[in-house]
């Protein structure tokens, strides 16, 4: 019932009446009212309106929850749990590759965050220290990041603009969306309100 509640509430906000800072403080009594048990998650938005949440979003929202202390690591492991659910074996049942996320402005060495992916033997796991030797390495603001991991942009794209940085393979990492089933937003953010 709480996890309808919250997919509810968040179809419902018209993103575009907020600014960043309200954006962020609507996340933020929602993950309030997580941390005091109050039956409101916002860990439990479906991966549906989590992909909708984010192609609604400005691209001053998603940077403000980049920017966030305590938002950023929840949408970045949010996001990668998430790949992890959304992950088609029977497509990748002989994909054997590791990718190494270095995050902009994070907290880690040299000021990212890190994540790992990888994919073998039908499975993908991801997590901040996986100890493994990566093929790939992938540098990418968190924003953009939200947005090509929900569905919301091509990394193809972010690379032609200089927003992404491939150390490493680029061609599976080009392909790795296409070894998820990424649901597609209900509603598309308008070219007129869209500043991305």
């Amino acid at each position: 019932m709480a996890a309808d509640l919250i997919d509810v509430l968040a179809r419902r906000v018209d993103f575009r009446k907020l600014s960043a800072s309200q954006f962020v403080r609507l996340l933020e009594t929602l993950h309030m009212l997580e941390r005091a048990e109050a039956g409101v998650r916002l860990r439990g938005l479906s991966t549906e309106t989590f992909v909708d949440v984010v192609a609604r979003a400005s691209k001053e929202q998603l940077r403000a929850v980049a920017e966030h202390p305590e938002l950023r690591p929840l949408f970045l492991e949010e996001t990668f749990r998430r790949m992890s659910e959304q992950f088609l074996a029977e497509k990748a049942r002989s994909l054997s590759f590791v990718v190494t996320w270095r995050f902009h402005g994070g907290q880690g060495e040299g000021g990212f965050d890190r994540f790992q992916t990888v994919i073998e033997d039908g499975c993908c796991v991801s997590g901040t220290e996986l100890g493994r030797e990566p093929q790939t390495t992938v540098t990418i603001a968190a924003e953009d990041f939200f947005r090509v991991a929900t569905g919301n942009a091509a990394v193809a794209a972010l690379f032609v603009t200089g927003k992404v940085k491939v150390k490493g393979e680029y061609a599976p990492v080009v392909r790795l969306t296409s070894y998820f089933d990424i649901p597609k937003p209900e509603s598309k953010p308008s070219a007129l309100t869209d500043s991305r």
